[in-house]
């Protein structure tokens, strides 16, 4: 698309709100948000030249991380929460497990939803209602240290079984004490999901039945698979990776000098595993492997937060211009920037342009352009992650069997999920 259509549409779609705006009285909102100075910075920047556009007034009510949940949770029940809300994806069912604790954004004019697919919409519905707008969207992808392949002269892997070849390859040419890839905690989950997914098409919950999708047989088959990477020396043991502490990837000076050369991390956290790396060691995102057979490519992507508006407001409208601006107009794109991550929105993204660091700008372009299923706010819900990753480690440490572990994760989960029916 060209820079002149791209600002066409941009320019007709700011028209076209201007021209709903005299429709909508003036009005007084509130926004409330967590973030770090630079975030609090820029979102007022973008409130005052939203609101000066659309003749309304947006008082800024921000904080940190820390507490912002427990707050958030009295004012909902208390019903005196602002306007437009910041809200953390994994609390869409803790807040509004039928798709009622807010407003219905697809029922509200000013917000043009066009830019975003129906995929994203969908990962921000609850009971089938939008009842959050993705402000930037994150996902999983694979990193490669290509220093450690071309030491070994082989090709950074594009499959789960080049990977396996590479890993081979690289233990006989430059040591045993070399690994490929590495997987513990959410990680290893979050592998062990993206297997199954790939395999069945399914993403861990179903949204009708609000029970796991995945026999205890598909998920088996994903532990198996986890257990397989130890077993063929592509990753470290459990066990191994224990001994040393509580130690991030990151921080490992294995890590450092290319001696676990790769990881599947979140296509924003590429500064934090490249950082580290010795001179000379160079890391690139790879985009997703799959298996052999692979229905599709599994992606693991979602909201990093989304904006709500307030069912309680009395200037629903007016709350839905000011968000339609901060998301898909220049005035907001141009102030927030990238605050909140490279935006989900189309119209932000092509405002924007190539803006951060050039390898997250390609790591999301991967995540945005693989195929998988709507994930689920219940995977990572704290109890279900706790029942997974505490089996896996009872799988590791040969404690159970890859079928008696699956069979224990569906039935934890469910117990869990049956809570929010």
């Amino acid at each position: 698309m060209t820079k002149g259509r791209i600002s066409n549409i941009l320019a007709g779609t700011a028209l076209g709100v201007i021209g709903f705006a005299s429709a909508v009285p003036a009005a007084e909102l509130r926004m409330s948000w967590w973030g770090g100075e630079s975030r609090h910075v820029a979102t007022q920047k973008a409130l005052e030249a939203c609101g000066a556009k659309h003749g309304h007034t947006v008082k800024g009510e921000f904080t940190g991380f820390d507490g912002y949940l427990e707050k958030l949770t009295t004012q909902m029940a208390g019903q005196t929460e602002a306007d437009i809300v910041q809200v953390n994806w994994p609390w869409l069912p803790l807040f509004s497990r039928n798709g009622d604790g807010f407003a219905d954004l697809r029922t509200l004019k000013a917000i043009d939803l066009s830019n975003w697919s129906e995929a994203d919409l969908a990962s921000g519905s609850m009971n089938g209602v939008l009842q959050g707008l993705s402000v930037s969207t994150t996902g999983r992808v694979f990193l490669f240290n290509t220093t450690t392949f071309e030491k070994a002269g082989v090709a950074v892997p594009k499959s789960w079984e080049e990977l396996f070849a590479a890993t081979k390859t690289i233990k006989e040419k430059l040591g045993k004490d070399y690994y490929t890839f590495n997987a513990v905690k959410e990680t290893a989950q979050l592998v062990t999901t993206l297997v199954v997914v790939q395999k069945t098409g399914k993403d861990m919950v179903d949204p009708k039945t609000n029970r796991v999708a995945w026999t205890a047989d598909e998920l088996a088959d994903g532990i198996t698979f986890l257990g397989k990477l130890v077993e063929d020396g592509v990753m470290r043991s459990q066990k191994e990776e224990a001994a040393d502490g509580n130690v991030n990837l990151f921080e490992k000076p294995e890590w450092a000098e290319g001696k676990i050369a790769g990881s599947y991390e979140w296509d924003s956290t590429f500064g934090k595993y490249a950082h580290p790396l010795k001179e000379g060691q160079v890391l690139k995102p790879a985009g997703i492997l799959k298996i052999d057979g692979a229905v599709t490519a599994g992606v693991y992507r979602k909201p990093s937060m989304v904006f709500s508006i307030s069912k309680h407001s009395n200037n629903q409208e007016a709350a839905a211009q000011i968000v339609n601006c901060l998301l898909n107009e220049p005035e907001g794109i141009d102030a927030l920037g990238t605050t909140r991550g490279i935006p989900a929105s189309k119209a932000a993204t092509a405002r924007l342009g190539q803006t951060g660091e050039p390898e997250v700008c390609e790591a999301n372009a991967m995540v945005m352009a693989a195929s998988g299923p709507s994930v689920s706010p219940f995977n990572e819900n704290p109890e279900i992650r706790s029942v997974f990753l505490d089996t896996l480690e009872e799988y590791a440490y040969g404690e159970l069997d890859a079928k008696a572990a699956a069979e224990q994760i569906i039935d934890g989960s469910n117990d869990v999920l049956a809570k929010f029916d």
